[in-house]
């Protein structure tokens, strides 16, 4: 039978004279996932602190951890482990029973603390000036943990949180759910035997929720951690806990299985079917009004880019397709921030900030161009230059070369390449590599700066049908696997009527119509599809 790792007996806890808490008592087992639930203001996140220890102490009751103590060093472990050899220093583990409030625990709080971890809803404790990699060593530093093993580890944790795809981002450039992942990475550096989370995906989206539980499970499994989740979304506690009690006004309702405690809930307060409220795949760039003018010797002023007014989802493939000289090249050059437009707003969402691509500066422009990708149709690979090097000498930063090996693996993974084909081709010079595959190498050299927004300038070219496909897998990889935007400019309808989810039709400057890819394609002249 499971051993107990936390007993709770007679919980009580006022706030002057209001109790919030009123004889709560049960048992968590070792690596057991337990869900809180409950209204807003039942007592959820008190309880969680005072089980985590911190605050005030409550009014009354015990909170006992069930532990095994290193003789020798301050290591703690669960006490299933009692008897066993301490990892840290070779000492034995001895079984111990600790009164997290007791005054007279002579430091065992601490080492109690020490072993445990915790999640906010809103609270994302990032160093926000920092990278995420750097965010991950910051937390290992904090445990001590060997520098030479720490940058792997800490791409390992990256990697659990699947943000590989964003490790060298600058934390407050991430999006919520990205920070959530990345507080994520940061708990479990610290191997926690205990992890709270409270109410960890109340404000993602769904599909950002799902992945956030999916993995908070598997980190469970893995480390046999314990966890205690609150929510007041039903759903949550069904895909993550293996049992679960209901709060009301601060007493234990109900307490059993996460179908039975729900059923309870959804009876007294009708909230079984609630959902979240925030819309999956929202805006990640706005144009509004946006016009390029120049002024020819021969014609006068030319309107390239004429009032052009439209919106990109986050993970759309959104196409931008017209005859040469319709305005498509202009249009991206100023996406990208290549280029100045006339007047016009270009709005590009950077973690939870728009920035206008239009004003000039590092917190505008010089901001948002270091997340988004341009890759021309005439790319470069330095031909002197291995896959590996091409790579990493794109992103201008001094790797170790254990990193960069990661690192370029991973993106090769990520624009089409198997595991097997990523690593074998890393030595390997372009002239090497076939069409499709330099094209792909080319791909990950974008890919590799971590963009949030990918522009493909007349991505497939010349192409042959069969490498045009490994073009268009792809994209579509990186778009599955890396939550990637892209906008396509091309001329090439067979190849947007594969990829793309929505169309831009632009004539002499203007976008004569936005829509579903097949009713923009049916408004294609023969004049258009030739470019």
């Amino acid at each position: 039978m499971t051993k107990p790792f936390i007993s709770v007996h007679d919980l009580c806890m006022d706030f002057d004279d209001t109790r919030v808490l009123n004889t709560i008592s049960f048992e968590i087992p070792e690596g057991e996932i337990i869900g809180v639930i409950g209204r807003s203001g039942a007592g959820k996140s008190v309880l969680m602190h005072l089980l985590r220890g911190v605050e005030q102490p409550p009014t009354h009751g015990t909170i006992i951890y069930h532990m095994a103590a290193c003789d020798r060093c301050t290591y703690m472990d669960v006490q299933s482990r009692a008897g066993g050899k301490c990892p840290e220093c070779g000492g034995k583990l001895v079984a111990v029973d600790i009164d997290l409030w007791d005054k007279k625990t002579d430091g065992m709080k601490s080492r109690v603390m020490s072993r445990t971890a915790i999640m906010f809803q809103r609270s994302f404790a990032l160093y926000g000036d920092n990278r995420v990699i750097e965010n991950v060593l910051h937390a290992l530093d904090d445990i001590r943990y060997p520098q030479e093993h720490a940058i792997s580890r800490a791409a390992d944790l990256i990697d659990k949180v699947r943000l590989s795809h964003r490790m060298m981002h600058i934390a407050r450039d991430l999006s919520g759910g990205e920070k959530q992942r990345v507080v994520l990475a940061r708990q479990l550096a610290k191997n926690p035997a205990m992890l709270f989370a409270d109410e960890p995906t109340g404000t993602l989206d769904p599909e950002t929720a799902r992945l956030v539980h999916g993995m908070l499970i598997e980190a469970a499994k893995k480390n046999t951690m314990g966890m205690i989740v609150t929510s007041h979304f039903s759903q949550v506690i069904e895909d993550m806990a293996n049992r679960a009690l209901l709060l009301v006004d601060g007493e234990i309702a109900s307490i059993g299985s996460p179908k039975s405690v729900i059923r309870a809930f959804a009876e007294d307060y009708h909230e079984f079917e609630e959902q979240a409220t925030v819309e999956l795949g929202g805006k990640i760039l706005s144009a509004r009004d946006v016009t390029k003018k120049y002024v020819s010797v021969d014609r006068g002023v030319v309107r390239a880019v004429n009032s052009v007014t439209f919106d990109v989802q986050k993970k759309e493939i959104f196409g931008i397709i017209g005859k040469s000289g319709a305005g498509k090249t202009t249009l991206s050059q100023i996406i990208s921030g290549i280029i100045e437009p006339t007047s016009g707003e270009m709005n590009v969402l950077i973690g939870d900030d728009w920035v206008d691509m239009t004003k000039p500066g590092i917190d505008q422009r010089g901001r948002a161009k270091e997340y988004i990708g341009l890759l021309h149709q005439e790319y470069d690979l330095f031909p002197h230059r291995t896959v590996i090097d091409n790579l990493t000498d794109s992103i201008g930063l001094d790797f170790p070369k254990e990193l960069a090996i990661r690192k370029a693996v991973i993106t090769l993974r990520m624009a089409g390449f198997t595991e097997e084909k990523s690593r074998g081709i890393l030595n390997r010079y372009p002239g090497e590599l076939s069409d499709g595959e330099r094209h792909r190498v080319a791909l990950a050299q974008v890919l590799i700066r971590e963009p949030r927004l990918v522009i493909l300038d007349e991505p497939t070219g010349t192409m042959d049908p069969i490498t045009k496909q490994d073009v268009k897998h792809s994209i579509l990889n990186a778009r599955d696997e890396m939550d990637e935007t892209f906008i396509v400019v091309s001329h090439d309808m067979d190849f947007v009527r594969d990829i793309c989810d929505r169309l831009a039709l632009m004539r002499g400057g203007r976008i004569i119509d936005i829509g579903p890819t097949a009713s923009i394609l049916a408004q294609v002249t023969e004049e258009e599809k030739r470019g």
